[in-house]
């Protein structure tokens, strides 16, 4: 299979573990390039759920190596509790699992300063996971962080992270007004004994996947979020802390874009968000809240409910420009078979025009009313189909109309389920 690069092509969440884990088969290495303990990828396999948060979902699969990249702010405790998961479930990570020596860490401080950050905000709270992702991003680009890589000596570790603790304390207790609760010695004694878990794990990655290549191993890069959580092209400010979007592959695992062959976007076929901002086709109603319920529409990471509306197609037209994608990836199809009419959203119409362009504007996206045309439902069960034109006529006439609103872009597979054989293969990699 070609190097591919996977990415959301909305606000995350839509399904990106089982469209990865479906192309793993076809895979040598599969490579997390950013986010951090804030997204979670569901993976059901045989009716058993899995979800990972830092642990790239290819390890289900026996002999792929997995890398977390050095774009990934990288939490340990999280890292080793996949692990263990994995471990009670018989799967090995043995020499096959490795984490970039230059990925920063998420320390305890991190989400102190998250979640004391977000209660002085107000009406103005982003919504974040208070995973500690942002501050860790923060002090990355403030050239204060600590990497992966520190802990293979104790003592430089031990040095930085008594000088940030300092930091941080003041921080916390004096700007933002906040009880800081931590102990320094606690978390140095834990993460002693973090470290020495950690150690078989951590490996230049840039180098590893250079080789590699090289020696012709097909590559496949996981991202997390989505495209519109993107820290330069999302709903800024309701947007991750990092560039979710396929060209930060090449500088989150240190690749040359040149690797990259194809670049596949993952949507549903209906819009999803979790925290605050802009949705212009969300469906505040009795109709959002069944395609939450019947969709299993909640944060993988926080449980928290997610926002529900019509498929946007401008938004997703953006994501194609953004991404430069060559296929799509078409996931729950089925949650939609019990409706009777289903709308998808064609154009805005902003300060009184129309537009086929998305905003780059969080206020004009606010102001943005959808133009939406009907799709009669199809009102059966799909989960059975195996090949594309085993679906109803019905649903076949929408799954079209959202591919020739989006580009003519070809999909690579539709899901109608959220087991893995629930899949049906459309257009393959070349």
């Amino acid at each position: 299979m070609p190097n591919s690069v996977i990415v959301g092509a909305q606000w995350g969440d839509e399904g990106k573990a089982k469209v990865i884990d479906y192309l793993t088969e076809h895979s040598d290495i599969i490579i997390r390039f950013q986010g951090g303990a804030n997204a979670g990828h569901t993976v059901i396999v045989d009716g058993k759920k899995f979800v990972f948060h830092l642990v790239p979902s290819g390890l289900m699969y026996p002999g792929k190596v997995c890398i977390v990249g050095n774009g990934v702010v990288f939490d340990p405790e999280q890292f080793l509790h996949e692990v263990d998961e994995l471990d009670e479930h018989g799967i090995s990570v043995k020499d096959r699992l490795f984490v970039s020596d230059l990925a920063h860490m998420v320390l305890p401080y991190h989400k102190a300063q998250d979640n004391a950050s977000e209660s002085t905000m107000g009406k103005g709270k982003i919504g974040t996971t208070g995973r500690g992702i942002g501050p860790a991003y923060a002090d990355k680009v403030s050239r204060t962080g600590i990497r992966v890589g520190d802990l293979l000596n104790w003592d430089t570790f031990t040095a930085k992270f008594r000088q940030m603790f300092a930091q941080k304390r003041q921080l916390i207790e004096k700007i933002y007004n906040t009880e800081f609760v931590l102990n320094e010695s606690d978390i140095l004694d834990n993460y002693k004994k973090i470290r020495e878990r950690m150690l078989p794990y951590i490996i230049d990655t840039t180098y590893y996947l250079f080789d590699s290549a090289r020696n012709k191993k097909q590559l496949l890069f996981e991202g997390a979020q989505g495209t519109f959580l993107d820290i330069d092209h999302g709903t800024y400010p309701f947007v991750t802390s990092s560039n979710t979007i396929s060209g930060s592959a090449s500088t989150g695992c240190g690749i040359g874009p040149t690797l990259i062959d194809h670049v596949i976007g993952i949507t549903k076929t209906y819009t999803t968000r979790v925290g605050n901002g802009p949705f212009p086709t969300e469906l505040d109603n009795a109709l959002g809240e069944k395609i939450r319920k019947d969709g299993g529409e909640f944060g993988a990471t926080t449980g928290r409910p997610r926002r529900c509306g019509w498929f946007d197609s401008v938004m997703v037209r953006k994501a194609i420009q953004l991404n430069g994608m060559t296929r799509l990836a078409l996931t729950k199809l089925d949650v939609l078979s019990d409706l009777d009419e289903i709308q998808i959203c064609t154009h805005y119409e902003i300060n009184g025009k129309k537009t086929d362009q998305y905003p780059s504007s969080c206020l004009d996206l606010e102001k943005a009313i959808p133009v939406y045309e009907s799709i009669d439902g199809w009102k059966c069960d799909i989960t059975r189909c195996t090949k594309i034109s085993d679906l109803p006529s019905k649903a076949l006439a929408y799954y079209n109309r959202l591919l020739k609103l989006c580009y003519d872009v070809p999909a690579l597979i539709v899901s109608v389920g959220p087991d893995r054989n629930q899949t049906i293969e459309v257009t393959p990699l070349d």
